[in-house]
């Protein structure tokens, strides 16, 4: 057999303007991979799948937080044999016409090693597991001392606890000659050392006990009790996440769980690929790094660590880009076809697609949803993401969907979901509430993040699409009515203009109120496909403020950096 190196390429985030989805990271979970002539493409590399702000609590199409359950072995070729291909997205055009290879990406989730290039340009590692030390405020009297309050014994009992290894539910400390003083730091070392369990003060048979119980899932606990915060600390814990096999947003619902917070106090950069191993840069707001670290100790597949406190958060499309180390198996071309594909890659680059996982893995595509959406359609919105649909899905969400294509009971349907974190739920949870006649209202009740996927979906298809048109016209090089970034703002180029850019200086707009459209054809060709959406290009405003499209630019080519091979 052929033996399988790695290949390793640094993707720039391109020149942006207010653009959250921007971020470029090279994930495929579909390659789609042509003999013959491929333009050279390994794959089609596709965004990052950047999200706008605050809460991203559920993943779209009914997928799990903490995974398992009915259908977890399920392959993503299953769920693909009813879904999208790349033509259906607008993904139609090559860089180069020679003869191209095929290969196997992401066979092992090891395959694909993803590290953040932060602001600064430095790529982001995982190095140190310490906790910063601080010049503390509090007197030391105050200050916990380990040692001094749990003993081995205690401890042991704790850790089993939090790892639901204790037959009991709850531990029992006696404290029954302590002051409160005392009692108070033990509640706070509890707390502080084992994410996930609450204490309680309890008396019996006379005597006085702090009770430790777990407290993941209950909704009275969903908020820690705020603990006094360092005035000379940042309002920020700064920290490396490295993941294994688990998309960002996952993760972060993971750790929110774990810590008792909501997931929108967590911010990141750019979201990345579930089928992978990642690494990261995550701000979370006043968590101690004493509280996150201690997580090392309970998680799987997560490793945290780089801690610092910083006065603020991050925010999406901050990092410069990423760099992917990439196996790609089962060879099918000659070592000069290997080259050549390579070398066009390294030199030319790629169309910058925005790729398939924004478009989902079932048979009813997000940009659909999204472009009901913005055509105030609601029932339609409802009826897309609700209604059956083929291919492989978990068994409680066939259920489901068959339960309201019956009924079109919210209630009925929502019984049939043992997971109600997921979009379905949600919107049902919404429709139970408010009433299928409120349908904004209830559509409303899906966090912000995953109904804004949706439209930002159907921008990409539609720049897809006007790229692949652009490229069939106009080719590879820049021409009169193209568009360019100067100082952050879109300029039309002219005809003197032209000679002094290339196809990598050219930038397209995803559609908005706030963006122009290159004054060729294709910028006709934008009309046009909105047009017949029954959608305004001149009124890209929305009655819901959430739903108004402000538009961005997006570079056509992207030439990523460092490539070898």
């Amino acid at each position: 057999m052929e033996e399988t190196k790695p290949i390793s390429v640094a993707v720039l985030a391109g020149e942006k303007r207010a653009c959250p989805e921007e971020e470029v990271t090279l994930t495929h979970k579909r390659p789609r991979v042509q003999e013959g002539k491929n333009g050279g493409h390994l794959s089609k590399l596709e965004d990052g799948e950047d999200m706008d702000e605050e809460e991203g609590e559920e993943a779209l199409d009914g997928d799990e937080v903490d995974g398992g359950g009915e259908g977890d072995g399920e392959t993503f070729a299953d769920m693909m044999k009813h879904g999208l291909t790349e033509l259906d997205v607008g993904i139609l055009k090559f860089v180069s016409n020679h003869v191209g290879f095929s290969g196997i990406l992401k066979e092992r989730y090891s395959d694909f090693v993803v590290h953040e290039i932060n602001k600064e340009g430095k790529i982001v590692g995982l190095d140190d597991l310490s906790i910063p030390v601080e010049v503390q405020e509090v007197p030391p009297a105050s200050e916990p001392v380990e040692s001094q309050i749990l003993t081995e014994e205690q401890k042991k009992q704790l850790e089993e606890l939090q790892l639901f290894n204790n037959k009991e539910d709850s531990v029992a400390i006696e404290v029954a000659d302590d002051t409160k003083e005392k009692r108070t730091l033990l509640h706070r070392e509890v707390k502080l050392l084992y994410p996930g369990l609450e204490t309680k003060t309890e008396e019996r048979d006379g005597k006085k006990f702090i009770v430790a119980y777990h407290a993941a899932g209950k909704k009275a606990l969903a908020a820690p009790r705020k603990h006094s915060w360092p005035k000379n600390r940042g309002s920020f814990c700064h920290f490396v996440l490295y993941k294994e096999n688990k998309d960002t947003m996952d993760a972060i619902n993971v750790l929110s769980k774990f810590l008792r917070v909501r997931p929108n106090v967590f911010s990141y950069m750019g979201t990345k690929d579930k089928r992978a191993i990642t690494v990261q840069e995550i701000a979370v707001l006043k968590i101690s790094a004493e509280r996150i670290s201690h997580l090392n100790k309970c998680l799987m597949n997560f490793k945290l660590g780089n801690f610092s406190y910083k006065k603020h958060p991050l925010k999406l499309g901050e990092l410069q880009g990423n760099h992917f180390t990439v196996v790609l198996r089962n060879i099918s071309g000659t070592e000069e076809q290997v080259e050549q594909a390579m070398t066009s890659l390294r030199d030319t680059g790629f169309i910058n697609y925005y790729g398939m996982q924004r478009f989902g893995t079932t048979a009813v595509p997000t940009h659909q949803v999204g472009r009901a959406i913005l055509q105030n359609n609601w029932n339609e919105v409802i009826d897309l993401i609700l209604k059956p649909r083929p291919g492989a899905e978990k068994g409680y969400l066939v259920r489901c969907r068959e339960e309201w294509a019956q009924s079109q009971d919210p209630e009925a349907a929502l019984k049939k979901l043992p997971v109600k974190r997921c979009v379905e739920g949600q919107l049902l949870r919404g429709l139970s509430k408010y009433g299928k006649k409120n349908i904004i209202t209830a559509f409303g009740l899906i966090p912000r993040n995953n109904r804004l996927m949706y439209i930002h979906s159907y921008q990409s298809y539609v720049w897809n699409t006007m790229v692949s048109r652009r490229v069939e016209v106009f080719g590879l090089k820049a021409v009169e009515g193209d568009l360019v970034l100067r100082g952050g703002t879109a300029h039309v180029l002219s005809s003197d203009e032209v000679e002094n850019h290339s196809i990598h200086d050219v930038v397209m707009p995803l559609p908005g109120y706030d963006v122009i459209y290159p004054t060729h054809e294709i910028g006709k060709g934008y009309r046009g496909m909105l047009s017949a959406d029954n959608l305004d290009i001149d009124n890209m405003r929305h009655k819901v403020r959430d739903y108004s499209l402000a538009g961005a630019y997006r570079r056509i080519l992207i030439r990523p950096q460092d490539v070898s091979w």
